[in-house]
């Protein structure tokens, strides 16, 4: 045994980080604590459209939405479903700090439930999608859930800070792309717990690249270039993204313009002094990757201009 790794082994760096982090969490979690609205997913279901489907089975001309707005919601949805997984993995990153780290897992993951709880509602009684596939999209979605480890300290707050705010955007936009007033109001209501979070986890990281810059840059760098939605492991999702990604909800230039520039921008990531050579290879490799995604976005805005698809949402 003595030549396997201990998966519940936690690095010095990670160690050192998580204590000396931790009264900047406390801060943080209180700040939350005190702008975070208490809500309830029962409040916003239309419950008087509900019928009864022992008596009237779903079929596919019920639904009002149509086409992306669907595929958009059974992403969020489904993604929203992972949250043990997601638990499993912000607990393994905290977990082995004290206090405020482990508040914050659990603040974190109640309010997150209620997204999967809310969008399933108004999704099921609205019928604007099969109830059948929804739940066997949430077995196979639970099953499989999201295999891998749990990230450094460091890595795993990079990683989060981007995909929250990812996830604000593309929930906003399917909402309003939903044109269905009671969407978007969800939507809305979701959007802005996912602010919330990607705040603290923006912020937290600023503290971190205090203490540790050069590692800090160097992690901030490979989940940049190795980004993926947490709903990557949907089945046909890279056919549900191109959907969605053609009609606005979350693009290329969504993704650079209004995710990962806002977020480097507010660490100075380009303004840092005194890294180490690792650090400011890796802050080249992100100069060139953001080059990269601006090309990216062009080629495909003039693919959908070209095929004329109509005007790009923007968020807010």
């Amino acid at each position: 045994m003595s030549d396997q790794v201990d998966p519940t082994a936690i690095s010095p760096l990670d160690r050192r980080l998580l204590l000396e982090l931790e009264p900047e969490a406390g801060r943080l979690l209180d700040r939350h604590l005190g702008v975070a609205q208490e809500w309830f997913p029962h409040d916003y279901i239309p419950y008087r459209l509900g019928r009864d489907f022992d008596t009237e089975p779903w079929t596919p001309d019920q639904p009002r939405l149509t086409g992306v707005a669907q595929t958009s919601f059974e992403v969020n949805l489904l993604t929203e479903d992972n949250l043990p997984s997601y638990h499993r993995l912000i607990h393994g990153m905290f977990g082995k700090g004290d206090g405020a780290w482990l508040t914050w897992v659990g603040r974190w993951t109640a309010e997150e439930g209620r997204h999967a709880i809310v969008l399933r509602d108004y999704l099921t009684v609205t019928r604007n999608l099969d109830p059948v596939m929804l739940e066997r999209g949430r077995m196979l979605q639970l099953q499989k859930g999201y295999d891998m480890a749990s990230p450094d300290t460091l890595h795993g707050l990079a990683y989060v800070a981007f995909q929250e705010l990812a996830t604000r955007i593309s929930h906003r936009n399917t909402g309003r792309y939903s044109d269905d007033p009671v969407a978007d109001k969800i939507m809305v209501r979701i959007a802005a717990d996912e602010n919330l979070h990607m705040v603290f986890y923006r912020d937290i990281l600023k503290a971190a690249l205090a203490l540790e810059p050069s590692a800090a840059v160097r992690a901030i760098v490979d989940e940049v270039l190795a980004f993926q939605m947490p709903g990557a492991g949907i089945p046909n999702f890279l056919r549900k993204a191109a959907e969605i990604a053609r009609a606005g909800i979350y693009d290329l230039r969504i993704h650079r313009d209004e995710v990962v520039l806002p977020i480097l921008r507010f660490w100075g990531i380009f303004e840092l002094s005194g890294l180490d050579a690792a650090a400011e290879e890796a802050r080249r490799r992100l100069a060139e990757h953001l080059d990269k995604l601006e090309a990216a976005a062009r080629r495909f805005e003039e693919k959908v201009a070209a095929s004329a698809r109509g005007p790009r949402l923007t968020s807010t």
